[in-house]
């Protein structure tokens, strides 16, 4: 073995000890926005998806013996210290809609199953946005909050002093108003570097999500990848993109 890749697999063996001889399970992390259909003047269509197809999309999972667990479950699992059911899969919501609460959460909590919300700050506001009263529902529906920062600018263009401030910020403001860990980050439209991803692990999160296609593997903690669910999908496209990975 390269004294690179060496080095790899022991920094992987120190990250997760009680995994160690032990495939460690990748897990799909699907990627969703708005849950409704888009208005007629929407500027990013593919964002809003029906709540008609979502609910298919979930029924298809659960047909196909899918489980949705949080990201902390995955990552716990990956150190050893939780167990994931048969075929996992994280649902994640970025931003803060509302529709988010009104429609998503009724249709995963119909059969038990948590979301993880990747909360920008600033969306606790607009009318639009979910209220802290909705986020409340959330947690005690069960769901994982993360952040994803405070106001959603392209990490990678701000100055040191703004990036450990929607970085860490944002992290500490979820945290004294909800009482959640929040131990996971969400980069806004996927954007990172390297300071960007030194920032996330100074502020103390235990990995982070990006745009990048394909499954979330522990190897990957602070570039986790997902699957983006789009309007446009349906339940045959939604079942395409699963399948396919």
């Amino acid at each position: 073995m390269r004294p690179v890749l060496c080095l790899a697999a022991a920094v992987l063996l120190l990250a997760f000890p009680a995994q160690a001889g032990v495939r460690l399970q990748p897990v799909p992390v699907l990627m969703y926005h708005v849950v409704t259909t888009a208005p007629a003047n929407a500027p990013y269509p593919e964002l809003y998806v029906p709540r008609a197809h979502f609910a298919g999309q979930v029924a298809w999972l659960a047909a196909h013996g899918y489980h949705a667990v949080t990201l902390q479950r995955v990552f716990d699992s990956w150190r050893g210290a939780a167990k994931l059911p048969p075929r996992p899969v994280v649902l994640s919501f970025d931003d803060g809609y509302l529709s988010q609460l009104r429609n998503a959460m009724p249709i995963l909590e119909a059969r038990r199953w948590p979301g993880v919300l990747n909360l920008e700050v600033r969306n606790l506001e607009p009318v639009w946005g979910i209220r802290p009263p909705g986020v409340r529902k959330l947690i005690a529906a069960g769901w994982e909050i993360d952040a994803h920062t405070l106001t959603h600018p392209d990490l990678t263009k701000v100055d040191a002093a703004q990036l450990r401030e929607e970085v860490a910020g944002s992290r500490r403001a979820i945290r004294r108003r909800f009482h959640v860990p929040v131990n996971f980050f969400c980069y806004p439209a996927g954007r990172y570097d390297d300071a960007v991803v030194a920032a996330v692990k100074a502020a103390g999160y235990l990995g982070a999500t990006t745009t990048n296609y394909g499954l979330a593997k522990p190897s990957d903690l602070y570039t986790l990848a997902r699957v983006r669910i789009d309007g446009s999908d349906g339940v045959k496209g939604f079942a395409a993109k699963l399948e396919a990975l």
